[in-house]
Order: structure tokens, then sequence, then C-alpha cells
């Protein structure tokens, strides 16, 4: 019986991992910075109490916690001759992995429903986007992300690892680690399309229709109402792509390539933790506002003390 899985990493060469080694380490101390920086400017400024700021704290919470998932050991591994996880340590991985993917997965649909809300029915937004309602919108986030991740969980826990285990990856996740178990896996792997793959193609699709709903709408308005609205909406839809892009390659797609698939895995694991706060300061007037205010509340402070 397997009780390790052996990554293979994404080189062998020792000097390009001592580059990589640099190159993701900066990246990840940039995702723990800039999301963390947003949950507590969001936490602390006041002018950010609203749906749409809880919403993306959220979100940066999330992303913070999925890149950890697997960036932290990838990072220390750049350092070791055989990339070792225990049998247990694998699955926890797949779980955490679905579990923080399944509530960002939810939290991007909240964000475009709040925004559609705030657009398309002004009048009814403060009684619609309530503080419980926001409240219960989190919750169900993170909710189905346990469900989600259980339900992945469940076809990989009682599989027959006997032989292979060597995962052409950095982390484990479900579609290469059913691969390695001694039984035959093609309809697990038309499973994992139906369960992972389905939602976020159908998820996606939604949130295509709501922001073209959205962008119809602005569209009519007069250009100085709806400027505002525009570059909040253009850095909602680039982090969609960001997020699905990868997630409907790895999951949906039925004809994996793998050196994409490798691309697509620290796309989503490593990148687009990182761009998703770059995104919403830099296009976003009221973040900049609030984080020059934490920014110059932090001097005041220090020279008090």
């Amino acid at each position: 019986m397997v009780t390790e899985f052996i990554f293979l990493g994404l080189s062998n060469s020792q000097e390009l991992q001592i580059f990589l080694f640099v190159f993701f380490f900066v990246f990840y101390a940039g995702i723990v910075f800039g999301n963390l920086l947003i949950v507590l400017t969001v936490a602390s400024d006041s002018h950010l109490h609203s749906p749409m700021y809880f919403l993306l704290a959220n979100l940066s919470l999330l992303d913070l916690c999925l890149s950890s998932v697997t960036a932290p050991k990838m990072i220390l591994d750049f350092f070791s001759k055989r990339k070792v996880i225990s049998f247990k340590g694998c699955l926890a991985q797949i779980f955490l992995l679905h579990f923080f993917g399944g509530g960002e997965l939810v939290t991007l649909i909240a964000m475009a429903f709040d925004r559609y809300i705030a657009i398309c029915k002004p009048l009814h937004y403060t009684t619609i986007m309530c503080g419980n309602v926001c409240v219960g919108i989190v919750t169900a986030a993170w909710g189905v992300g346990f469900l989600h991740s259980v339900s992945q969980l469940v076809f990989a826990v009682n599989l027959p690892f006997c032989g292979p285990n060597e995962v052409d990856s950095f982390y484990c996740d479900l579609p290469r680690v059913i691969k390695l178990a001694c039984t035959d896996t093609h309809q697990l792997d038309i499973m994992v399309i139906a369960n992972s793959g389905v939602l976020t193609v159908c998820s996606f699709a939604l949130l295509i229709i709501s922001y073209t709903i959205i962008l119809v709408t602005i569209h009519r308005r007069p250009a100085d109402r709806s400027s505002k609205a525009l570059s909040t909406l253009t850095a909602h839809i680039t982090v969609v792509f960001l997020f699905f892009g990868p997630c409907i390659f790895i999951y949906a797609w039925p004809f994996p390539i793998k050196s994409l698939d490798k691309f697509l895995a620290v796309f989503y694991s490593v990148v687009t933790p990182l761009l998703n706060p770059i995104i919403y300061t830099l296009r976003n007037k009221d973040m900049k506002t609030a984080m020059r205010r934490l920014r110059k509340w932090n001097m005041n402070c220090k020279i008090k003390s």
C-alpha cells in the first residue's frame, strides 16, 4: 500500500530551482501582504463597511488560504531531493484546495449579484444587501466549499493505491492522484468532470450572463454616471476570468496537456491570488484612499509612541 506520494515538481535543474525559489518566495510574500492588507483596510476603515467590500475582504481571505495550501510546500521543496508528501497530507491538500476554491467560486457569484442589485435595482440595494444577508452569503460560501470538498474527497479516500506514487506536479489534486490508483479510473474521471467541471463551467456561464446584463444597463446611462461603476466591473470581470480560466482547463477539459496543466496550476495557486489584490486596489479609488488613511494613521501612531 502507498503511504506517501512523490512530487516531480516544476524542474529538475538545480540552477532553475534556485531561480524558482526566489521567484515564488517573492510572489507568496506579495500574496500574504496584499491580501492581508485588503482585509485589514476593509476591517479598519468605516468608509468601506459596505456589502461590496465585505465580500472583497472575504475573497482576499480565501485567496490567501487557497495559495497557502500549496505555495509554502512548493517553495520548501525546491531544496529537497525527494519532494514527498504523506498519503494523509495529500488527501488534506485535495480537501483544502476544493474547500477554499469552492468558497471563492460562491463569493465571486455573490459579488456579481451585489453589483447587479447596486446597478440594476439601486433603490432596493440597502434592503436586499443588508448585513444579515451579507453574513449569510459568506457563511454559505464557506459551507458550499466544505460540501464540495467532501464530495471530492469521497472519490479518493477509498481508492486502492498499491504501486505508482509519483505525482507529476507540485501538489496533490484529484485529477492527478486518481490516475495512480490500481483500478480502472475512467468512470472516476467522468465523475470529476461532472462534479468540478460542470460546476465551474455553469458558474462561469452564469457570471458572464450577469455581467453582460449589468454592462448593458450601464451602457444606457449617461457617461458621467457610469464611469465609476464601469471601473469596478472591469476589475470584477478580470478576476472572474483569472479564476475560472485555469479551473475550466484543469477540471472540465477532457484532453489534459501535462505542460499546460503545470502552468495553469501555478497560475491558479500563485499568480491569481497575487493579481486579485493588485487589480482591486489599482482600479478602486475608495480602496486607495482608505489605504492612504491607514498608512497615515499608522505613521501617527509611530510618532506618538
